[in-house]
């Protein structure tokens, strides 16, 4: 019983184990995490279209419960601007950004989400994200990148522009109008850009954001920019999240289903990508399932306290890696300074300009455009980038989910045609030695008139089971001379439905029926075991069975030509030690 709480409740086991030696990265990266997190918190919020607070009620309570149900000892959970901006997508189709029904949908929406990740993990459904393709998803990412950059323009730089505008009418919009732009917001917001970055650039780990923060609200205060149309962020509401019971309406879960479907599993891609990351390399093991049940109760438990779908973050993770986090202690450290922030320190952030919130987001999202993946397909994988291509377009210009969805339902198509037609080599015999080679690769390998030797390298199932029968049949057919034995490499077969033992027989047939022999070699235990079953072993005789092709080449020969072997004479089809095993 112990043992079973433990793995479901992670905290129960390494919290009582928690050595003092930790305490002081897990507070150094805590400190760290909570300082990055505040500003990005309240940045994200804006990006999915709520009120900033609320990217700091979504920074407390969804920390705790990941890290009491987590596997990830460094994981730092959170808003993110991947799911912020597909939290305002899907909204805003149905309400006004910033209404209190917006609020109420981007709430109902964290409940949804961590219902559909904790179900996941409890039936161990963590495969399904395996359908987000690395091509997919980066096509996905790079494509979110350009459009929450360019949903931040109007911000950054003081512009008026409608808010449901397309990617290209956005930057149509912001050259047509630069002329207009404040002048103070855009010097505020760029100079915020630059600043972020050069402060990475010189070191990673330090709190970039909440020094421009600080900077950006002193500029504000000291030469009165808000009179000079700086527009800052106005009263944060102060005290900590009420618990409040989300407005659960069943028409309003089936006009969000797909965000929150989206969001499911984006979210734990993201968070999955890093965590596996990290715990490689420090050595430890994470369960992908409990991940999910982790994010799922984040989630879920999250709304309760006013909270939007949150994940794992990028950034923030790999920061409070690097900040010595040893144990999720370091997440539940964070989590109460920034309940500490709430409570107390909301009036702070009053003369916050906005264009400084529009810089973080852009310079956070500037790393989701991925080129160096595309530059890696062009090389490498042409079909993958034509993948990555397709996602990235549909997203930009039809939108997030349609986008995403194109993308998985393309791999799916990719899966199912290669799944028809796999790889397959006819072999030939190296010179003089027991080797065979596809004849493709190795020019050198020798073909043999007599025999054919064909390698299938895929389960032999319905969805190939024809490409089989049509390209063994075909091989056979184009030789000038047709071929006495017909030698099938099954090493590579490694699952045989009713339908592949079909093709098989119908193989059999048609070899019979031209009078060539048969013999399979490499067949693994399970493959043996089906071929045995129906029948098709018997048909063919044990003895026609062979570790490898060699062996099955020389048996055919002494029993066409008897001949001496090292003074000895085998007696052709007798069973070997190996073959006498099938029986």
């Amino acid at each position: 019983m112990i043992q079973t709480l433990k793995k479901w409740v992670p905290i129960i086991q390494w919290l009582p184990q928690y050595e003092k030696t930790s305490l002081k990265g897990d507070l150094s990266a805590g400190l760290t995490v909570a300082v990055m997190l505040i500003p990005q918190g309240m940045a994200y919020s804006v990006l999915a279209g709520l009120p900033p607070v609320y990217g700091l009620y979504a920074s407390i309570i969804p920390l705790i419960i990941y890290a009491i149900f987590g596997t990830s000892k460094q994981l730092a959970v959170g808003p993110v601007a991947m799911v912020g901006l597909i939290v305002f997508a899907g909204v805003s189709a149905f309400a006004t950004p910033g209404s209190p029904e917006f609020i109420q949908l981007a709430i109902l929406a964290a409940l949804g989400v961590g219902v559909v990740q904790a179900l996941m993990g409890f039936m161990r459904m963590g495969f399904l994200v395996n359908f987000l393709s690395h091509p997919v998803l980066s096509g996905f990412t790079s494509a979110a990148a350009i459009i929450i950059g360019a949903s931040q323009l109007k911000s950054l730089l003081g512009i008026d522009m409608p808010g449901s505008l397309t990617v290209v009418e956005t930057f149509g919009m912001t050259i047509s109008k630069i002329g207009s732009a404040n002048f103070y917001t855009a010097i505020i917001g760029v100079g915020s850009v630059i600043m972020i970055m050069l402060l990475k650039k010189w070191n990673k780990a330090f709190p970039s954001a909440l020094a421009v923060v600080f900077l950006g609200t002193i500029s504000v205060i000291v030469f009165g920019l808000n009179e000079l149309g700086v527009r800052i962020v106005g009263e944060v509401p102060k005290g900590f999240p009420a618990f409040l019971t989300p407005s659960i309406d069943i028409d309003s879960l089936i006009k969000l289903l797909p965000m929150i479907l989206v969001i499911s599993l984006v979210g734990y891609m993201e968070s999955i990508a890093i965590a596996k990351a990290i715990a490689n390399r420090r050595k430890y093991k994470i369960d992908s399932n409990q991940e999910l049940i982790g994010l799922g109760f984040a989630n879920i438990v999250g709304s309760f306290f006013q909270s939007f779908p949150v994940t794992g973050g990028l950034s923030r993770t790999a920061v409070n890696d690097q900040a010595g986090a040893e144990t999720p202690l370091a997440a539940i450290l964070s989590a109460i300074l920034i309940a500490i922030t709430v409570v107390f320190l909301t009036p702070l952030f009053y003369y916050l300009p906005n264009s400084v919130l529009a810089a973080i987001i852009i310079v956070a999202v500037s790393s989701l455009f991925d080129i160096k993946a595309m530059k890696h397909l062009w090389n490498t994988d042409r079909l993958d980038l034509g993948l990555l291509t397709v996602t990235f377009l549909t997203t930009l210009f039809l939108g997030i989910e349609v986008g995403i969805g194109i993308g998985v339902i393309l791999s799916l198509v990719i899966v199912i045609y290669n799944s028809t037609k796999p790889h397959f080599a006819e072999l030939g015999q190296l010179e003089e030695s027991d080797n065979y080679r596809n004849v493709e690769r190795y020019k050198n390998a020798v073909i043999h008139e007599d025999v054919l030797i064909f390698r299938y390298d895929s389960p032999l199932y319905f969805a190939s089971s024809n490409y089989f029968l049509d390209t063994t049949q075909k091989l056979i057919r184009n030789r000038a001379t047709a071929p006495k034995l017909f030698v099938l490499d099954a090493s590579s077969i490694n699952f045989l439905d009713s339908t592949g033992l079909h093709a098989l027989e119908e193989l059999l047939k048609f070899l019979s029926s031209n009078g060539i022999e048969f013999s399979i070699v490499g067949a693994i235990g399970p493959v043996r075991d089906m071929l045995k079953k129906c029948g098709i072993m018997s048909h063919i005789g044990v003895n026609r069975f062979y570790f490898d092709v060699a062996e099955a080449v020389d048996d055919f020969r002494m029993l066409h030509t008897p001949s001496s072997l090292n003074g000895e004479i085998k007696i052709p089809g007798k069973l070997n030690a190996a073959q006498s095993n099938y029986l």
